[in-house]
């Protein structure tokens, strides 16, 4: 798929996710601003991209604040003369049960990826929009803020603002051609080795050579950081041009379009719901399941 012209911002794209992104777009033709709080992992993504032929800038800046979503936007319009493609994928974790989570480490994870998404996103709307050429902004969610996962309270609620986003943003910006999409991806990262039934599969993988289970792969869909870029150069691509508001899963040998919260049962009572007829509800015949499933091997 070639992206020949188009200028990309990649968020938290000095190793990792981020920078398996930021290689694949460059690699497609793109331009790219690298952004990393890691001065050294900047330096050494910009050039791996510009090494393989590419174009690359660099930022070195903490997502959140307004003043590094502008600088991220006046680089590329400096270097590169324009911005196409903005990918929100910075992050960090501060895992703990909710009886142990401080306010800290609250507030550092929806800063960095809830706050750091809306202060990039609107900086990137406000650039696209002057252009008048259309847009991609592609934000970065997780099966946590889907499905909720133990120990992640910031984490999952700020994933799940950040799908609440893309459909949000999707309205807002479709009269000007930009589409807003969520992607929700699994790969074998640093987040991803925290993460005890994952960990040791990982670990025999990196130490063996050998490919992650097939069953992992496909059941599970979680794979490389590079089984998601596909994903990540279609939306930006022209060929993605009607897909907007939507939270699509990629990893592994495994593509998924998310469901969007909608009513599963409804039931109606005239003049209204009592406590006592509440409890006697047919709706809660069925309840939703919650959490990510632990992975399970076959014959296990």
């Amino acid at each position: 798929m070639d992206l020949g012209g188009k200028v990309a911002i990649v968020t938290g794209s000095g190793r990792g996710l981020g920078l398996a992104y930021a290689r694949a777009l460059a690699a497609a033709g793109a331009a790219v601003v690298v952004n990393d709080v890691d001065a050294d992992a900047v330096t050494a993504a910009v050039g791996a991209i510009v090494d393989a032929g590419g174009r690359a800038a660099g930022v070195t800046a903490p997502v959140g604040d307004s003043a590094t979503a502008d600088a991220l936007v006046e680089t590329a319009v400096r270097e590169f003369g324009r911005l196409d493609v903005l990918i929100t994928n910075a992050g960090i974790l501060r895992d703990r049960v909710l009886w142990k989570m401080s306010d800290e480490d609250f507030d550092a994870v929806i800063h960095v990826h809830l706050r750091g998404t809306f202060t990039c996103a609107r900086a990137a709307a406000v650039r696209l929009r002057e252009q008048g050429e259309g847009g991609r902004i592609i934000l970065i969610s997780s099966p946590a803020g889907q499905r909720g996962n133990f120990g992640q309270t910031n984490y999952a609620a700020a994933k799940a603002g950040i799908a609440a986003m893309a459909r949000t943003w999707a309205l807002e910006l479709a009269r000007n051609g930009i589409t807003v999409n969520a992607v929700v991806p699994v790969a074998a990262t640093e987040m991803t080795r925290t993460i005890p039934a994952f960990a040791p599969l990982i670990e025999q993988s990196e130490r063996t050579g050998e490919p992650l289970p097939a069953w992992l792969r496909r059941d599970e869909g979680l794979g490389t950081v590079d089984d998601v870029t596909g994903l990540i150069v279609f939306l930006a691509s022209d060929a993605a041009k009607d897909i907007t508001g939507q939270a699509i899963g990629v990893g592994g040998d495994r593509l998924a379009l998310w469901a969007h919260p909608r009513e599963k049962a409804v039931a109606f009572a005239d003049g209204g719901w009592s406590a006592s007829s509440i409890g006697a509800a047919p709706i809660f015949g069925a309840l939703e399941t919650y959490g990510i499933p632990a992975p399970q091997a076959p014959g296990a």
